[in-house]
């Protein structure tokens, strides 16, 4: 499952530059695909193409926030998630909209930054 952050987030940034995918984000600040990845455009399957660096909305205009769909709960890099260990009032937690296996959180993470 992703990791997202709870509104109980102080706007350290603490977690910011942890992130091994560049998926956390300040509030109200736009996020590429892009960023800290090797995608150069991502196909969504249904004849949508977007360019890995068109900015895309916010997902919180408030508080920093992690985009789900380059989240990899820190597998391959970490054994836990950084954003999680450094965050001083641990609002950095599970997403239950977002759930996926150990296999899945792999394949995302080899997507995001080409691997073979």
């Amino acid at each position: 499952m992703a990791i997202m952050i709870t509104d109980e987030c102080i706007n350290c940034g603490a977690c910011e530059p942890e992130c091994p995918n560049t998926a956390i984000y300040e509030g109200g600040v736009e996020w590429t695909w892009s960023g800290g990845t090797e995608l150069t455009e991502v196909d969504f399957g249904d004849g949508t193409v977007v360019d890995g660096k068109s900015p895309q909305a916010p997902v919180s205009d408030e508080f920093y926030y992690i985009v789900a769909d380059k989240c990899t709960e820190c597998m391959g890099f970490h054994e836990e998630p950084q954003c999680a260990a450094v965050c001083p009032v641990d609002c950095c937690v599970p997403d239950p909209e977002h759930e996926e296996d150990e296999d899945t959180l792999l394949a995302k993470k080899a997507w995001l930054h080409a691997e073979a």
